[in-house]
């Protein structure tokens, strides 16, 4: 089963995916809802998921499809870095990530190790989950790490530029809400003022992929 938001991209993954033998699409999500309804009724082995659905966090998204359907596979295939997602995917009970950019026969080789009961991710992050040393690569830019999955969240959408108002109606919370994670946000990431959060969060989002 497919979560994807961009009909084209969903259609062309399934177009991959059905001309593979072994494999049956059984249906197409575009949101949570219809995921969950589908996951439901279809009883897939595996679930590819996109964390970007519009107005949706495919993450919230995932930790409830663990939650309901346990024995399904959830392979995430996304847009976002995999340094700062793939381990906060396998918390959430995902199987693997691959990101968009590495589409194509590594989908069938993500669906297959998934399905197998293994995890799959790239080499570069199965040695950062296992503590090894990334042989000279970059440290991200803020700890990103210390945050938790909504304070993440909420980073994230200040960096591209949305007000506690605006994030709080995104996300269906109080504006207090909003403004009591900000504080613990500006804490762990060591910001003395809202406005040098903001500054860190618009730099985080803007930098360079990989």
């Amino acid at each position: 089963m497919i979560v994807e938001d961009h009909p084209l991209f969903s259609k062309g993954l399934s177009s991959l995916l059905g001309s593979r033998e072994g494999y049956t699409v059984v249906g197409e999500a575009k949101d949570s809802k219809e995921a969950l309804e589908l996951a439901a009724e279809k009883k897939p082995d595996l679930v590819i998921l996109d964390l970007n659905l519009g107005n949706e966090d495919g993450l919230d998204l995932l930790k409830v499809m663990h939650r309901r359907f346990p024995k399904i596979a959830v392979l995430v295939l996304s847009m976002h870095d995999e340094r700062y997602y793939a381990e906060r995917v396998l918390k959430a009970g995902g199987r693997g990530y691959i990101m968009k950019t590495e589409a194509g026969n590594k989908v069938i080789e993500a669906s297959e190790t998934v399905l197998a009961g293994e995890t799959y991710f790239s080499e570069a992050q199965r040695e950062r989950l296992s503590g090894c040393p990334e042989g000279g690569g970059k440290r991200p830019l803020v700890s990103v790490e210390k945050l938790s999955d909504r304070q993440f969240q909420i980073f994230n959408l200040l960096g591209k530029g949305l007000g506690t108002l605006e994030i709080a109606v995104k996300l269906n919370l109080s504006a207090k809400t909003i403004d009591t994670h900000k504080e613990h946000i500006k804490d762990k990431l060591r910001c003395g003022t809202t406005q040098e959060l903001k500054q860190l969060a618009i730099e985080w989002v803007s930098r360079p992929a990989g």
